[in-house]
């Protein structure tokens, strides 16, 4: 087995743009991982674990850590339009089927949780914004962002880096006001007479107040938070610097997740307590309990920053991953075409067609098609993760045979680590059919393999009807 050659076709952008700077970059890998899940998601995974969530957080991120080393080795190695998608082909590039299985499922895995995430938070964008407009049919609101988006994003991929930059700047700025201020109020240098400390949080029924289980179910809704931090892989193919730019993300994730995850929710839970109703909204009650009780607009104007910045890198990551499976006869291949400015505009219209779609539903049929979708996407996160982490596994061994060299980010303590990483992604998809609220998550995210795999298999049988090769040739 060799390492596969790109032709120039593949090594190049496919026609993509470079628009995305450094800045752009480096903001969209620090902001990545910091989600509207941080801010309000977490509060619920508290109220379930206790204080024990920092453990729940704490063990995905470091699953989520070792997944980004594996993408930042592959992605310097091999720079790729598709990132993870074109890796899992590349992988099993001896056996050309499930080579085409591999980079199929996902492909169309990940494009599917983005679309989903666009849907998903165009609903919660309309939600925080009837705060302050409780008149406005919630459906309009949601109309409006993903319109406003789409066009951002069909500008230029220089016009989504801008937002984004300024989206993500928002985020990190508002969880590094928060670390700091709560750092000064926990250490006793905040002007109040009343201070909380570490030991408060074991003041209502210890660390782990509700035992193991809802620890590992945290652990699970986690996974989903976390996932966003490889967009900046598949950015890559648009920045005048691929290698550079992720080579310094995959750099900085560990200081991102530990500091931004783990340290504020370290603060929250010293300062709310765990099942008091105010961890509904964590970080405002936090604040509120260092004495700033007008925050509630301050942390609303937040979280609509964090959803907006994820409704465009949705948009953003599904259009590109939408252009990657076409390379390879995918998908199909008129959703290939670029604008002047390097824009896959068909790719872009297609994805938020089935956002547009999915936010219908989530008005016309909440408890069936929109619950189907919203309960499955997570799961299928993790089968993409654990893809990434075998993918990896393989294309390690062939590149230290074959050209040592190119491995510039080395994945820690190879194999064991990368072993590591996808018993653990699998531990939690056992884990989930044992936990009765995660049942149906797993077993929708089951429903959505099986339809790709369907999907795959149908496209297969067509082509060898039609007297076509198995192995799709890439498009030029």
């Amino acid at each position: 087995m060799s390492v596969p050659q790109q032709t120039q076709s593949e090594s190049s952008n496919g026609g993509l743009q470079s628009g995305l700077k450094q800045r752009h970059m480096a903001m969209i890998a620090l902001g990545g991982v910091i989600g509207a899940g941080l801010f309000v998601g977490s509060g619920v995974v508290i109220q379930s674990a206790g204080p024990a969530a920092l453990i729940s957080f704490m063990v995905t991120g470091v699953l989520v850590i070792l997944i980004m080393r594996m993408l930042g080795e592959m992605a310097c190695a091999l720079p790729a339009v598709g990132s993870f998608y074109e890796y899992a082909r590349m992988a099993w590039a001896d056996s050309p089927q499930t080579s085409q299985l591999a980079g199929f499922l996902t492909g169309w895995m990940y494009w599917y949780f983005w679309v989903i995430v666009v849907a998903v938070e165009a609903v919660a964008g309309a939600s925080l914004i009837q705060f302050w407009m409780p008149d406005v049919p919630a459906w309009a609101i949601s109309l409006v962002l993903m319109i406003i988006l789409t066009f951002t994003n069909l500008c230029s991929v220089a016009s989504f880096g801008e937002f984004e930059f300024w989206f993500s700047s928002i985020k990190v700025a508002a969880i590094l006001v928060f670390l700091l201020l709560g750092g000064l109020y926990l250490l006793g240098m905040w002007p109040t007479e009343t201070h909380h400390g570490l030991s408060s949080m074991l003041s209502n029924g210890g660390f782990m107040p509700n035992g193991i289980g809802p620890v590992l179910t945290g652990a699970v809704a986690a996974t989903g938070f976390y996932f966003g931090a490889e967009i900046v892989t598949v950015a890559a193919a648009e920045s005048s610097d691929p290698v550079r730019s992720v080579a310094r993300a995959t750099n900085s994730v560990i200081t991102r997740v530990l500091f931004f995850y783990v340290g504020s929710i370290l603060l929250v839970v010293t300062l709310v307590p765990w099942n008091s109703p105010a961890m509904l909204t964590p970080y405002s009650s936090a604040l509120a309990a260092m004495g700033f009780g007008w925050t509630a607009h301050v942390m609303n104007a937040i979280v609509l920053t964090a959803v907006l910045s994820c409704l465009n890198s949705g948009i953003y990551a599904s259009s590109r991953m939408l252009f990657a499976l076409t390379k390879r006869g995918d998908a199909p291949r008129g959703l290939a075409k670029l604008s002047s400015k390097g824009v896959p505009r068909r790719a872009i219209f297609f994805g938020t067609l089935f956002g547009y779609l999915s936010v219908v539903m989530s008005y016309v049929s909440p408890d069936t098609i929109f619950a189907f979708l919203v309960n499955s996407y997570g799961t299928v996160a993790i089968f993409v993760y654990v893809l990434i982490a075998l993918s990896q596994l393989r294309l390690r061994a062939k590149l230290e045979r074959e050209a040592p060299e190119k491995l510039k980010v080395r994945m820690w303590c190879y194999p064991y680590l990368t072993y590591v990483a996808i018993i653990g992604m699998l531990g939690i998809v056992t884990g989930m059919a044992f936990i009765p609220e995660q049942r149906m998550p797993l077993a929708l995210g089951v429903v959505s393999l099986a339809i790709l795999l369907l999907a795959f298999l149908s496209r297969s049988i067509w082509r060898r009807l039609k007297g076509l090769p198995a192995v799709v040739p890439v498009s030029s």
